[in-house]
């Protein structure tokens, strides 16, 4: 295993080609008021697993890729239970 940053998100975007969208959310106690604080960031990362809206990924540091992609989608932890479910439901 190498010391690379790994993050865990929702994809919330997949209309570009090969590059997906991923909002990875962190909680964590306020240091001077210790109120419980939500924060979430948005980075841009390449997708050769062809994730879509609502999957579980994890995603890894990588390389400069182009001008605001610095990561790539690693796993697909889990897919969008909804969607698969839609589709269970045209097929039979």
């Amino acid at each position: 295993m190498n010391n690379r940053r790994r993050l865990t998100g929702i994809v919330v975007s997949a209309k570009m080609q090969k590059t997906v969208v991923v909002e990875v959310t962190r909680t964590y106690r306020h240091r001077l008021y210790g109120k419980i604080v939500s924060d979430s960031n948005r980075f841009m990362a390449h997708d050769e697993l062809g994730c879509k809206v609502g999957d579980e990924v994890q995603i890894v540091e990588s390389r400069p890729i182009s001008r605001h992609k610095r990561w790539v989608v690693e796993e697909l932890l889990q897919g969008n239970q909804a969607a698969l479910s839609v589709v269970d439901e045209i097929e039979a």
